[in-house]
C-alpha cells in the first residue's frame, strides 16, 4: 500500500507539545454544489434511527448526529469499497462522499476561529442586556502513533476537507492526556474525557468535537416560573418548574402534536421544542418526515410557552447499535494498513435554562492495527417531550435527544 510517513511528505508545526502535519501542498477547499442537501437528509434519518435503538422510554437523552456522521465521514475516507459502503447505506451519504457537504456545513455553521472561549462562571445575567451572539464550534481531530505510515489520500481528504492535520501521540506513554486536552478544549470544558481506556494496540484516534452556546432572543425573564408537576410516561410525576414565556413564535400543529420554534439571538440557531399529546412518543417526531412537516408549517403565532429548564448528558458505546444499523464490515485500510475500529464513543450533554443553552458532544474512533394554528395557543411542556436544535438554513440538526424527566441528571 503507498503511504506517507510523517517526516517525508508532511508539513510540521507544534500543539500543545505534539506534533502537527497535514499533506504537503493542500489547502482547505473552498467546495461548490456540494451534496449538503442529501448528506443532511442522511444524517438526519441516521439520527432518527440512533435514537430509536438507544433512548429508552423513562431515560433523557441528548445525541448529536453531526458529531457522530464528522467522526464516521472521516472514517470513510480510509475505508475499503465494502466498508465504504455500508458507511453510505447507514448514514445515507452521497455517492460521491459526504467530504465537501461537512465541509460546506463546516463553513455555514462554525462561528468561532478555534476553541470556543470557556463561559464565565457565576457571570451575573441582566435580561435587559443585549443577548450574545452564538458560538459554535466543530472540530475534528487525528491522533497516530508516531511513526506510523497513514494513507496519503486519507490525509489529503482531511487536510483539504475537513481541515484536520495529524496530531502525533505516544499510545504507550501520555496520548490520553492529549486527547482528553483537545476535547476539554473544543467543548470549552463540559466535556473532559473521551475514552475510558484505550487498548494498547490503539495505533489511530479519530474525533470530532460539536459545541454550541446560545442565548436565547427572548428570554424567559420577567415572569414568575410555575411550581407544577411533570408526569412521566410511566405516569408519575416529579416537582418541576416551567419558565414561561407569552410572545410571537413560529408554531405548527398536528393531530396528536405541537411544535413552537424558540430562536436563539443574532443567529440561524433555533431549537423546536417536540411535544406529543399526553402518552404519545417523543422519537416520533424525531422521524425526518415529522421534522419536514414541523418546518414546512411553522407560522407565526401568539404562543404562551412554559417549559422546564432541564441538564443532562448521555454516555454511548456505538459499536453496538452502529452493527444493529447495518455497519458490519470493519476495515478502514486506508488510514493505515490492517486498521480495524475497535472502539466508539460518543459523549453528549446539554443545559437549558432561561437564557438560552449549551452544550457539546464529542465522538471518538479508536483503531487498532489488526395546521395553521390559532391565536392564544399554549405548548405545555409537563409531560415527555423531544427537542432539536437546528440550524435553520440547512435544516441539519445538531442536537436531538427527549427531556423524560428534567429533574434527573
Amino acid at each position: 500500500m503507498l503511504a506517507v510517513t510523517f517526516t517525508a511528505t508532511a508539513c510540521a508545526s507544534t500543539e500543545s507539545g505534539s506534533a502537527v502535519l497535514t499533506a504537503e501542498g493542500v489547502d482547505r477547499e473552498l467546495p461548490k454544489n456540494a451534496p449538503v442537501a442529501q448528506t443532511v437528509q442522511g444524517l438526519t434519518s441516521f439520527g432518527h434511527a440512533l435514537y430509536t435503538r438507544t433512548a429508552k422510554p423513562g431515560a433523557n437523552t441528548v445525541l448529536s448526529p453531526l458529531s457522530i456522521a464528522y467522526a464516521y465521514g472521516m472514517a470513510r475516507a480510509g475505508a475499503t469499497d465494502a466498508t465504504g459502503a455500508e458507511l453510505d447505506k447507514v448514514f445515507g451519504f452521497p455517492a460521491e462522499g459526504p467530504h465537501s457537504a461537512f465541509n460546506t456545513l463546516s463553513k455555514d455553521i462554525v462561528t468561532v476561529d478555534g476553541p470556543p472561549p470557556k463561559p464565565e462562571t457565576g457571570a451575573e445575567r441582566d435580561g435587559a442586556k443585549e443577548p450574545a451572539a452564538p458560538v459554535v464550534g466543530i472540530a475534528n481531530g487525528l491522533f497516530a502513533q508516531q511513526g506510523l505510515k497513514v494513507g496519503p489520500d486519507f490525509l489529503r481528504t482531511l487536510t483539504a476537507q475537513y481541515g484536520s492535520g495529524v496530531r502525533t501521540v505516544d499510545f504507550a506513554g501520555d496520548a490520553t492526556k492529549t486527547i482528553d486536552k483537545w476535547v476539554n478544549d473544543q467543548t470549552a470544558g463540559r466535556i473532559k474525557k473521551l475514552f475510558d481506556q484505550l487498548s494498547p494496540n490503539t495505533k489511530v484516534v479519530l474525533a470530532n468535537a460539536v459545541y454550541l452556546k446560545a442565548e436565547w432572543e427572548e428570554p424567559f425573564v420577567g415572569d414568575a416560573p410555575e411550581k407544577t408537576s411533570f408526569t412521566r410516561a410511566d405516569g408519575s410525576t416529579a416537582p418541576v418548574e416551567l419558565m414561561k414565556k407569552s410572545a410571537s413564535f413560529r408554531y405548527a400543529e398536528g393531530p396528536g402534536w405541537q411544535a413552537v420554534e424558540l430562536p436563539y439571538a443574532k443567529g440561524d440557531l433555533a431549537m423546536w421544542i417536540l411535544l406529543p399529546a399526553k402518552g404519545g412518543s417523543p422519537g416520533d417526531l424525531l422521524k425526518p418526515a415529522a421534522l419536514s412537516q414541523v418546518s414546512t408549517g411553522l407560522k407565526e403565532t401568539q404562543v404562551e410557552v412554559a417549559l422546564p429548564g432541564w441538564d443532562f448528558a448521555t454516555n454511548l458505546d456505538l459499536k453496538p447499535p452502529m452493527a444493529a444499523l447495518g455497519l458490519k464490515s470493519n476495515d478502514f485500510s486506508g488510514i493505515t494498513e490492517g486498521a480495524q475500529i475497535d472502539q466508539a464513543v460518543h459523549r453528549a450533554n446539554i443545559t437549558v435554562d432561561e437564557w438560552g443553552t449549551e452544550a457539546a458532544a464529542v465522538t471518538g474512533l479508536a483503531f487498532p492495527v489488526m395546521a395553521a394554528p390559532s391565536a392564544g395557543t399554549k405548548v405545555r411542556a409537563d409531560h415527555p417531550f423531544a427537542f432539536a436544535i437546528m440550524h435553520k438554513p440547512t435544516s441539519t440538526p445538531l442536537f436531538i435527544g427527549q427531556v423524560a424527566d428534567p429533574a434527573a441528571r
